[in-house]
């Protein structure tokens, strides 16, 4: 089997695509794999240490509003299949599928104009732009969110398959009781577990500490373990020491959390943006969630992600505003003190999990490569 992938831009977009890819080669030891990115995403770092080849189309997002860039990304977005073209012919792919970004466009674009299957990941729950403009032309559309259908017209395409998850998130995940003794949790505690991303999050950081300050310092039965990212480490660092956060023994903080699967595992509340990929984590393990997102995000996806679970009763959204703080608060002390509470959003999240979501993809992508044959 020979497969080509292609998504990239941001981690919501390629860790999906190198969970597929994962997927594959678990099936198929011998499968070749490789992906087609931009030379400036954040592919180039994440594909290599995958263990995939990485190639190159240039191509560029347009601009919501108008500016002389989108000259050159239309002039791109004409002109790039070729070169799709010609990484395909080299490749010879017996599927190309694609998981979002406009990186996606050119090569799922020229793939299904030379009659080679062609499928797509929509990771969010209101489908972006590439999705969209390559919907009439793809075999199949594998959906994470069932919303995302509504924003599409092609529903003999459609799938709803949830997101491929990588590692210890991906159906083979550490108990809730397992990870709580590996890491040494009394019985009785609650575990909170905050994150803004790998990068940090300015305002998701002076909530938290903030809620240090003001909540779960020093409280009996709490433990609290926070990341500030890599770019805001240090500023975080100093506002926990300016507060006096560090003479507290059950609070902790740290610029990356590289265990997620066990610490997820074993939270009792969940404090994090709300990325595709994060939310599908968070129903994998079943998690009670106070979701802050990003309202830096194309088509303010993080917020439409939040909506759908908050809209059933499956995870707490919190704008980021400048009530920030005051309603983190007030929801995490709920939260604390109500086990009910957190029992019933645990219950509502999972509902948004898809069972082998791994494994329903790979037979699809088997089926389909045998129906073009």
């Amino acid at each position: 089997m020979r497969v080509l992938m292609t998504g990239g831009g941001t981690g919501g977009h390629v860790n999906p695509a190198i969970a597929i890819a994962d997927t594959i080669r678990e099936n198929v030891p011998d499968a070749q794999i490789a992906f087609v990115g931009t030379d400036r995403g954040i592919e180039n770092k994440l594909v290599p240490d995958a263990g995939y080849p990485l190639y190159h189309v240039n191509v560029m997002g347009l601009r919501r509003s108008l500016s002389p860039r989108n000259i050159k990304a239309a002039y791109l977005a004409v002109t790039s299949p070729g070169k799709a073209r010609r990484i395909i012919r080299e490749w010879k792919p017996d599927i190309v599928i694609g998981t979002g970004g406009y990186v996606s466009w050119p090569v799922v674009k020229a793939a299904a104009g030379m009659g080679i299957p062609t499928a797509l990941h929509e990771s969010n729950a209101v489908p972006g732009m590439a999705v969209k403009m390559l919907s009439g032309v793809v075999d199949r559309i594998y959906l994470n969110f069932t919303e995302a259908g509504e924003g599409l017209h092609c529903p003999e395409k459609l799938l709803h398959v949830g997101c491929p998850l990588r590692g210890g998130f991906a159906g083979t995940g550490i108990s809730r009781e397992a990870a709580r003794r590996e890491l040494e949790i009394p019985e009785g505690t609650v575990y909170i577990l905050s994150y803004g991303g790998s990068l940090g999050a300015e305002k998701v950081n002076a909530a938290v500490l903030d809620l240090m300050e003001r909540y779960t310092g020093g409280r009996e039965n709490v433990l609290h373990y926070h990341a500030t990212g890599s770019i805001e480490k240090d500023i975080a660092a100093g506002w926990f020491r300016d507060k006096k956060l560090d003479r507290f023994d059950n609070l902790f903080l740290t610029e990356y959390i590289f265990d997620m699967p066990r610490r997820m595992a074993a939270a009792d509340i969940v404090i994090c943006r709300a990325g595709a990929m994060t939310i599908s984590e968070l129903a994998a393990a079943g998690k009670c969630a106070v979701l802050i997102p990003s309202p830096n995000v194309t088509n303010n996806q993080q917020y439409k992600n939040a909506k759908v679970l908050a809209d059933k009763g499956a995870a707490t959204l919190l704008p980021e505003n400048e009530q920030l703080s005051d309603s983190l608060r007030d929801v995490v002390c709920k939260l604390t003190e109500s086990a009910e509470m957190r029992r019933k959003q645990s219950e509502k999240i999972s509902s948004f999990a898809v069972p082998d979501t791994n494994k329903r993809i790979f037979r699809d992508i088997q089926k389909l490569i045998r129906n073009k044959k």
